[in-house]
């Protein structure tokens, strides 16, 4: 059956996506500052617990009729932010940032098979392909030297970290049509905040001693974060999960424009590696049209007009 691309139009949560996601990778700097003044259980628990109180305030209101199930869904996505974010913490502590930005892109093209798996839909195939240019152009922005995995504990805890921030992504779409979006924000980020702090012990991580660094990293991070977790749990609602993860493949894009900023130098293939992160999230915006028959066009994703 014959068929053609038609460009669909940005949406306003597709654009709060690609907003959070320059935020997002913009923390990168001030997370490796942190680091030389913190451990990282510690500092992911101050992050959240941070992010969470400023949620609490914003949605107090809402807190009044919290239930059940909206405790039950804030759990669980917390519980995968806290995995993902301290499993990948752990390992920058043993890797280079070019190997762990190589791992964690696994869960680019992740995410559509996680979908198609728990909402029994297979994405639409400029989807597939849109992933697929993100998750090469992450292997770009990583280099060569990512290449080189030798599997030791740095490699193995950042692999595992992929599976959680896969989930995170899918159980946000499974739950924002259905729970308060505030009671949610304020239930997911206290629990990673709470679990960050609860697994020092476990590991035997001992708080750090008193810096500024690490003191004002984390109000900034924590603002952050409840900022970043909002615009998710309120975009997801109507942005599908593998649509919403490709937009945020751009991460590392916006963390290497404003590492250019700070005086890094970036090499050709990371700045060919971005542009095919970008080229993914346009060809991820991007409909096929099949033609049924001579002179009648009719689109895959909408109904009769009749």
């Amino acid at each position: 059956m014959p068929s053609r691309l038609r460009w669909m139009r940005l949406r306003p949560q597709e654009a709060a996506l690609i907003a959070i996601t320059a935020a997002w990778g913009s923390t990168f700097l001030l997370v490796h500052w942190a680091m030389q003044h913190s451990g990282p259980w510690f500092f992911v628990g101050l992050r959240f617990l941070v992010a969470g109180v400023i949620s609490v305030v914003i949605f107090r209101g809402a807190l009044r009729g919290i239930r059940w199930r909206d405790i039950g869904a804030g759990v669980a996505i917390g519980l995968m932010i806290h995995l993902g974010y301290g499993l990948q913490t752990v390992g920058l502590q043993t890797i280079d940032s070019s190997t762990s930005a190589f791992i964690t892109a696994m869960y680019v093209p992740l995410v559509p098979l996680a979908q198609w798996a728990v909402f029994r839909r297979r994405p639409p195939v400029m989807a597939f392909v849109g992933a697929g240019l993100a998750f090469v152009g992450l292997v770009l922005i990583a280099g060569p030297d990512a290449f080189a995995l030798s599997l030791g504990t740095g490699e193995i805890v950042t692999m595992i970290s992929t599976v959680p921030i896969a989930a995170e992504i899918i159980l946000i779409s499974l739950f924002a049509g259905r729970i308060d979006l505030g009671r949610i924000t304020v239930v997911q980020l206290l629990t990673a905040g709470l679990l960050g702090l609860m697994t020092m012990p476990v590991v035997g991580e001992s708080p750090p001693a008193f810096s500024w660094v690490w003191v004002g990293c984390a109000v900034g991070l924590g603002a952050a974060s409840c900022l970043i977790q909002l615009t998710m749990n309120w975009a997801q609602k109507s942005v599908s999960p593998t649509r919403a993860t490709i937009i945020y493949a751009g991460e590392p894009v916006w963390a290497a424009i404003v590492g250019r900023v700070a005086g890094e130098r970036l090499p050709v293939t990371a700045l060919l590696g971005g542009a095919l992160v970008v080229l993914g999230i346009l060809a991820s915006e991007l409909k096929v049209v099949r033609r049924r028959r001579a002179g009648e066009i009719i689109e895959a994703d909408e109904g009769s007009r009749e």
